[in-house]
């Protein structure tokens, strides 16, 4: 399930990529998949190793080649051990809501961008957000460690992607199905995954990501502007020309 959407951030084969808080992988497999070099990083251990595993499937598959995947490590999204300018695009979803100090994390994330580079941020939309806030404290920090610890509104993040020297030109919602799936989490316990309510809500939304029906492709569409929660930014690097003759070279001595 992808909530950045490729073709509007402009991602080419051949493009270097970072994804800060790659998770398990979703984002990078499909910059991998579209020809792209990657770097996968993330804070959670287990989750570089989930990322790893499914970029070395895709190697074994023919889907991608040992070339492509240029560092899989952990790390810190505040501190990121890469020169300036080594990326062509730099992504983040879902990561920024969970950082204290966001501003830094965006900061270095435009760092390592090269000028005329391409930029995407998801992050949790404001109403579907608020609605989980309110329906349980076990939702977010700091009863939940390392959970969210902000609620963005739209003007914020777009002021802190602007502070941080990028140009905004680039906005959508995503996933409004999900939106009732975690407000359904949170009225229940968002730790109780064997609610039957739950339950049955979220084979619906794993159905629905295998099979893809034009009936909830058009509800997506539809009720996403409103009902979306995710909310995803893009953006670009000032420059003249997007790319450089060289490359900064990118540092793989932390790879997992």
């Amino acid at each position: 399930m992808l909530t950045i959407r490729f073709d509007e951030l402009g991602l080419r084969a051949g493009d270097r990529v970072l994804d800060v808080g790659a998770g398990f992988g979703r984002h990078v497999y499909e910059c991998a998949r579209r020809g792209a070099e990657v770097v996968a990083l993330d804070y959670a251990a287990d989750e570089v190793v989930e990322t790893l595993n499914t970029l070395g499937a895709m190697i074994e598959d023919g889907e991608a080649t040992e070339d492509q995947v240029l560092g899989v490590m952990r790390g810190d999204a505040k501190r990121l051990p890469y020169p300036d300018g080594a990326f062509d695009v730099v992504i983040t979803s879902e990561v920024l809501e969970h950082i204290q100090d966001d501003v830094a994390a965006i900061a270095e994330m435009t760092r390592v961008l090269k000028p005329g580079g391409r930029f995407a941020a998801t992050v949790p939309a404001w109403f579907p957000e608020t609605i989980n806030w309110k329906l349980s404290d076990e939702y977010h920090a700091p009863k939940s460690p390392g959970g969210h610890v902000r609620i963005y509104g739209r003007t914020e993040l777009r002021a802190k992607l602007r502070s941080a020297g990028l140009m905004v030109d680039g906005y959508h919602r995503a996933h409004a199905l999900h939106s009732p799936y975690w407000w359904l989490k949170c009225a229940v316990g968002p730790t109780d995954d064997d609610h039957p309510l739950v339950a049955t809500y979220r084979r619906f939304l794993e159905w629905d990501i295998i099979e893809q029906p034009t009936s909830t492709r058009i509800a997506e569409r539809l009720l996403s502007p409103i009902l979306g929660k995710s909310s995803v930014w893009y953006a670009t690097k000032p420059a003249a020309e997007r790319r450089s003759d060289t490359t900064a070279p990118v540092h793989e001595d932390e790879a997992a």
